[in-house]
């Protein structure tokens, strides 16, 4: 056993070594480290099976980090209080670090634990590391949340730059004595069937996959961001949002690495970042935004909740070409491209005027980058019903959408091979096509690929009226 008491490191939303100052601060104690991830049995809100998918590989990933810095990752499962005032008392163990998290249901259960541990004549701290800007100190003249974007995010600018990013611990003092779960037996992986299959093929979770992405975008896209991040045929966009979802990488990091490379805060990529700040300063005053509409007289809509209309939905059958391989691309790859997640988003709750939350739960299990922030806010935005969102009568023509920002059909080819043998011109609309051309490109309207579920005309036509009589309601 160690001479001295060990640090307990906690770590949650933050499975990386560089840039974590709860893990820096114990460095630099001189005393042994003891890393533990907690699989919380009592979380708000538990992981859907993507994301459960990349925990593991990222747990994984962190694991080989600390032991190559000297102190391997203990893992347990349980109520967190439970494990920490138990592995608190097994080594010995005076403190207890972690990093800070923002969800007032999360803190909520951080308040129990350090009630539970200071009962027990332990000291706790946490640290700031998850935020570029910290909630309490960002708020309006008044004292305030900020409801709107462009203010809070002018706000943010006019503070100083957030600070450099801690470096990498060179080594931590390991502590002995202690066994924790094999991280197989948390089954966090699909077994039968294998629905995350495809992943390994489009992402590597972890710290070291997480900064060589980062650094190919700055160095390679990051000047050519604004006029790409549209279109889903291009890698015009970062792909980091898993890694920053599990902290792999820490907003600092990201936001100092866009700066040295040229990026302006004000626009672009860096006021992207600038919205997943605003989306988490949201879920820190409103804990209930993943099923509670901000603003309340939505919660009054008239939707026609249809099964049929899901299930084709969710299987990319919708008849919309666009609207399909993004959620096929979804089903293979545990991710969309933003600018696809407004126009499925605005299909569903618009076009086939079915509830946002269940977008919201299924892009939950679906994501390998779903926060709890940022899916609920996206989803809340697209519908209309959040305090910052676009107006419900801003309907998407997924016709229109795909056309424009798919134009050559290369996105749809890749993932709707039943359609790769039409002509640009009639891929995003095949119903359209003549029947010679439908003959020579193998398509079978309603056997190989299905007619549009809904006419998107009279859908939004349908949509409007329904947001009329709830303005006449309210």
């Amino acid at each position: 056993m160690a001479s001295s008491p060990p640090i307990i490191v906690w770590f949650r939303r933050d499975l990386r070594v560089t840039d974590n100052p709860a893990l820096y601060e114990a460095s630099q104690r001189g005393r042994p480290v003891l890393p533990v991830y907690i699989l919380e049995e009592d979380a708000p809100r538990p992981l859907g099976g993507a994301a459960k998918w990349w925990l593991h590989h990222s747990l994984s990933a962190l694991k080989r980090e600390l032991v190559c810095l000297g102190a391997p990752l203990l893992l347990r499962r349980g109520r967190a209080a439970d494990v920490l005032a138990h592995l608190a008392s097994e080594s010995g163990a005076t403190d207890i670090l972690w990093n800070q998290r923002y969800d007032p249901r999360e803190m909520a259960l951080d308040q129990t634990v350090t009630k539970v541990l200071v009962g027990l004549g332990r000291r706790v701290e946490s640290f700031k590391g998850a935020l570029l800007f910290e909630p309490a100190e960002t708020t309006t003249q008044n004292g305030q949340p900020f409801q709107i974007f462009t203010a809070f995010w002018r706000q943010c600018l006019s503070k100083p730059e957030p600070s450099r990013p801690l470096p990498r611990p060179a080594k931590l003092q390991e502590y002995f004595g202690l066994s924790g779960d094999d991280l197989a037996e948390w089954r966090l992986l699909p077994k039968k069937p294998d629905w995350a299959a495809g992943f390994a093929t489009s992402w590597t979770p972890g710290e070291d996959s997480a900064d060589a992405r980062l650094t190919d975008f700055v160095e390679d896209r990051l000047a050519d961001y604004l006029s790409l991040r549209n279109r889903p045929d291009l890698d015009g966009t970062s792909r980091l949002s898993a890694h920053l979802a599990f902290g792999e990488l820490s907003p600092r990091q990201v936001w100092h690495a866009a700066r040295m490379n040229g990026a302006f805060p004000e626009d672009g990529f860096l006021r992207q970042l600038g919205w997943r700040e605003f989306s988490h300063h949201m879920l820190h005053q409103f804990p209930a935004m993943a099923t509670t509409p901000r603003r309340a007289r939505f919660q009054d809509f008239p939707w026609q909740d249809d099964e049929e209309l899901w299930r084709h939905f969710t299987l990319g059958q919708t008849g919309y070409p666009i609207v399909d391989a993004a959620m096929r691309a979804l089903w293979e790859t545990g991710w969309m491209h933003n600018r696809l997640r407004m126009v499925v988003g605005s299909f569903l709750v618009k076009d086939l005027l079915i509830p946002w939350q269940r977008g919201e739960q299924w892009f939950w299990d679906t994501l390998v980058d779903a926060d709890p922030a940022c899916n609920a806010c996206g989803w809340q935005w697209i519908s209309g019903c959040g305090i910052e969102s676009a107006p419900y009568f801003r309907i998407f023509n997924p016709l229109i959408q795909g056309e424009r920002f798919d134009p050559d059909g290369q996105y749809l080819r890749r993932w709707l091979p039943e359609l790769s043998g039409l002509p640009d011109r009639f891929i995003h609309r095949p119903w359209e096509a003549p029947p010679t051309i439908l003959k020579k490109a193998g398509v079978q309207l309603g056997r190989t690929y299905p007619p549009p579920i809904v006419e998107h005309a009279k859908a939004r036509d349908r949509a409007l009226e329904a947001f009329a009589r709830l303005r006449l309601v309210h």
